[in-house]
């Protein structure tokens, strides 16, 4: 649950990785940093809060040098802390590195006993310092070959980016499970970019380039741009809750249109789960685009019955006496006259723990709903994911042991109704084949031909283990988490 992102060969690499990460702020609000270098030694400046108040003009004009890395966190690997911000920039005997991570390692533990053992010293919780120890380590001579010799001896996820004095580093793992993408500056024909997503070129004026790989490696330095591939081949496993609410919409992962998937992903699901009303609205922001493909499909009017608060900060005051599901009201509130005496669909990407989707029904009662149905754009989610998401442990996720029907009574819905497996899995699929008929009119009770279905080579695609239980890489030689899995299971 992070964004890194790169920049090599720019006169204002500082800047335009403060821009680029500002793109990325969905990521992770935890905490920021960037690493520059000036071909001789690297500046580094990290500190906890949002990219804004991380980094104002005169800490930027601090961080010299043509090129740089940046990263936005938020923790799913050690706690929230300075000492576990990134990248991670040290000194060890071959010169200076600064290395920056997003996704989880499986065998983290075990090699970070290892290491221990062996003398290493660590001094922050995050499974990243696992790979700059064993980058320190190596025996190998240049740094891209000490960084692919350190990341042979990880397991996991990772889209990783590695900046020494003269080289930048970029990585996907051998599944490919965390996005990471190429672009280049216009104007200046030797400045390559690289990213979680592709979003964060635009807002640069960058031109997006390709994917990188899963298993791939580029290396940017004086001599131009190598591609390798370091790693042992394994089959692709592209993250699909990427598509359903992690990615911003305006993002174009391998090739799919994040936007383009959710509208499908809500057409799909009133195909499944067609239900009378008067109105849609969706649980914004995330819920929007699922919540338009659900209107359009049904032929129902789209409507904002709930209207987001973008002005929450870390901390709030909340008032001596005590308002009845203050939490929620702090960040949405009802349109009462869009409401009043209608039979609503309230569309949402995904039900946690149940909590908030409870207060929301309540909240659209009292605003005068006369019917709430609840349509959710994903299946129901009942595993935790150990590859980057922070998601709750099993028995936190209200799905993992209740029926749907007795979830529809705890949140107090009229009906509710979950996208299935393959649902999802073809409505990603068919935003990559460009599936995207013209819209119905409103009022319009045609139905559109249905959404073909996901091959079964498309499900093999992509990792949607939270909702499954699949998961495409053992935890081998870890046994808190395989002990964690057994208790839950």
């Amino acid at each position: 649950m992070c964004g890194v992102f790169g920049i090599y060969g720019h006169g204002e690499a500082a800047n335009l990785t403060y821009l680029g990460l500002h793109a990325l702020q969905h990521r992770g609000q935890e905490s920021a940093g960037i690493v520059t270098t000036d071909g001789k030694q690297l500046f580094a400046h990290r500190a906890m809060g949002h990219v804004i108040d991380v980094f104002p003009q005169e800490q930027l004009a601090r961080l010299h040098g043509g090129s740089a890395i940046g990263h936005v966190r938020y923790s799913t690997a050690g706690g929230s802390f300075l000492k576990n911000a990134q990248p991670i920039a040290v000194e060890y005997s071959r010169g200076s590195i600064a290395i920056g991570h997003n996704g989880n390692l499986t065998n983290a533990e075990r090699l970070r006993e290892k290491l221990e053992a062996q003398g290493s010293i660590f001094q922050s919780a995050s499974d990243t310092e696992v790979i700059v120890h064993l980058v320190a380590r190596s025996t190998q001579r240049a740094v891209e070959d000490r960084v692919a010799d350190a990341l042979n001896q990880v397991e996991g996820a990772f889209s990783l980016l590695a900046l020494s004095p003269d080289t930048l580093v970029a990585v996907r793992d051998p599944r490919g499970i965390r996005p990471l993408c190429l672009g280049i500056v216009p104007g200046s024909p030797n400045a390559h970019v690289v990213a979680s997503e592709s979003t964060s070129f635009d807002l640069i004026g960058a031109e997006f380039v390709r994917e990188i790989e899963p298993g791939e490696m580029i290396v940017i330095n004086a001599n131009g741009l190598k591609s390798s591939r370091p790693f042992e081949s394994k089959p692709p496993k592209l993250c699909i809750f990427e598509y359903v609410y992690f990615a911003r919409p305006d993002s174009t992962i391998d090739g799919i249109s994040v936007y383009e998937a959710r509208k499908n992903l809500g057409r799909k699901l009133a195909m499944e789960h067609p239900v009378e009303a008067d109105v849609v609205i969706p649980v914004p922001d995330s819920g929007v685009p699922a919540t338009i493909g659900y209107a359009e499909q049904a032929g129902l009017p789209f409507e904002m019955g709930l209207v987001r608060s973008h002005y929450i900060g870390r901390t709030f005051i909340e008032p001596e006496q005590r308002i009845r599901h203050f939490g929620v009201k702090l960040k949405l509130n009802a349109i009462s006259r869009t409401l009043k005496g209608k039979r609503i669909i309230v569309v949402d990407d995904s039900i946690v723990r149940g909590t908030t989707s409870r207060k929301i029904v309540k909240m659209l009662r009292d605003a005068g709903a006369r019917e709430v149905h609840f349509r959710i754009s994903s299946p129901p989610n009942k595993w935790p994911c150990y590859y980057g998401i922070d998601t709750p442990t099993r028995s936190e996720l209200i799905a993992s042991n209740h029926s749907i029907e007795e979830i529809n009574s705890y949140i107090t819905t009229d009906s509710l109704a979950y996208l299935s497996l393959e649902g999802m899995v073809s409505a990603v699929t068919a935003s990559r084949h460009g599936e995207a008929p013209a819209p119905l009119k409103t009022g319009d009770s045609a139905r559109r031909l249905p959404i073909a279905p996901a091959a079964e080579e498309d499900h093999k695609t992509f990792c949607h283990a939270c909702w499954s239980g699949d998961y495409p890489i053992e935890f081998r030689g870890e046994p808190a988490v395989r002990q964690m899995r057994l208790l839950e299971a």
